[in-house]
């Protein structure tokens, strides 16, 4: 059996570039799918769940979900620090799985708004800062790598959360198309917890701890001042500020494209699909990119093409503009969401952890900017005229970043 296992696993790696065939960064790889497949799964019918299903008025669901993603954020950089003094990520990625999994069961199996409140504030916030791990384990196991192949390793890994975002809400939505409710989703959710620790806890090498461990320990105020530092802070701002685009996107694409652009739900369906596909296509692309040039230099150009993007959005007026323009957002949409990882890392690059949670930061900030953002443009203007405002964010963003590290 063992000649047997040996061989299949030299079989499914021999078609894998060499840096992927490292046992660390390929079982790290599956876990973030199955990590990507349980918020694909739900995040799309969370609202529709508890608004509709569980009775939450819609007030009450957006300070939760407002809250949820504060929780996230603290919990991910106190993980994140005690993952450094550890040296090792495996337990605690054990641990935090095992949220996911009462997580999402609990409000399979008891359908209430307490089961979802306590759910959603508590048990998977812990669970979600999995990701931040993920990227942790991963970024200490590239330590020493060029650049280039740090690169190209974030890249391959952000990939597979974008490739679940291909295949699965489409997967659910047809498997419960006939069902009353959209409760079964979460025991997909929670299934997918399930194989994400069984990944993690079989087959994820252990880790000695004394080799990675941080030099010198951080308390965990400490911790948070390093976050809130101005070096640190300002960058992940200007970072923030171009990510917020890809929200305000996802705010108002479907209300162009069913409005001004005259288009139908359908059509929104199918966009982000597209766009979704595309993105796994460019990450790819992005990271081999970033061997020829830097980070800053990736990502400003990555940011021009999005802003450009959202100024065509707003002038879109039929379909068919928008279906040209997915190509485009596909392009800037992958630089944008698989660059900012390696560049957020290397701001605290001696504390893996810590670096990494600063990606939950990012997507905590730029996801409140975005909701700025959207509520100044749809108060002056319209839809397209957010689209334009979501790109002037981008611009400031981008001007901010050549500022600090235009140099490089």
């Amino acid at each position: 059996m063992l000649v047997i296992r040996r061989r299949l696993i030299h079989v499914m790696t021999r078609f894998l570039p060499e840096i992927f065939r490292d046992p660390t960064i390929r079982v790290s790889m599956l876990a973030i799918f199955a990590f990507g497949f349980a918020g694909a799964a739900t995040s799309p019918y969370q609202s529709v769940i508890g608004i509709r299903e569980l009775g939450l008025s819609n007030g009450l669901y957006s300070a939760l979900i407002f809250a949820a993603a504060a929780v996230n954020v603290t919990v991910s950089i106190l993980l994140g620090n005690l993952a450094d003094r550890l040296g090792e990520y495996r337990s605690l990625m054990v641990t935090v799985a095992v949220f996911g999994i009462f997580g999402y069961g609990a409000v399979y199996l008891f359908p209430a708004q307490a089961t979802f409140i306590f759910s959603a504030l508590f048990l998977l916030p812990i669970y979600n800062a999995l990701n931040s791990l993920l990227f942790a384990n991963v970024r200490a196991r590239t330590n020493g790598m060029p650049r280039g192949q740090v690169a190209t390793v974030n890249s391959g890994v952000r990939a597979m959360i974008s490739l679940s975002w291909v295949l699965v809400p489409g997967f659910v939505g047809v498997l419960l198309s006939r069902s009353t409710s959209m409760l079964p989703a979460y025991l997909f959710a929670s299934l997918a917890c399930v194989l994400c620790l069984g990944l993690i806890a079989a087959f994820l090498p252990r880790q000695s701890g004394t080799d990675n461990a941080a030099t010198h320990h951080l308390s965990y105020l400490a911790a948070l001042a390093e976050v809130i530092s101005p070096r640190v802070f300002m960058r992940v701002i200007a970072v923030s500020l171009i990510s917020s685009t890809l929200h305000v996107n996802g705010a108002i694409l479907p209300l162009i494209v069913t409005g001004p652009a005259h288009g139908s739900v359908g059509d929104v369906g199918i966009l982000v699909g597209i766009v979704a596909f595309l993105e796994v296509v460019f990450i790819v692309v992005w990271g081999r990119a970033q061997r020829i040039m830097n980070h800053v230099t990736a990502l400003a150009i990555g940011t021009i093409i999005y802003v450009v993007y959202l100024v065509l959005l707003g002038l879109a007026s039929t379909p068919w503009h928008v279906y040209a323009l997915s190509i485009i957002s596909g392009i800037g949409a992958a630089a944008l969401i698989s660059i900012p990882i390696t560049y957020l890392q290397d701001l605290i690059a001696e504390r893996a952890g810590l670096g990494s949670a600063l990606i939950s930061v990012n997507i905590f900030v730029s996801a409140g900017l975005s909701a700025l953002l959207f509520a100044i443009g749809t108060g002056v203007s319209g839809y397209s005229g957010t689209a334009i405002i979501g790109s002037i964010a981008g611009i400031i963003g981008l001007a901010m970043l050549l500022y600090f590290d235009g140099t490089k």
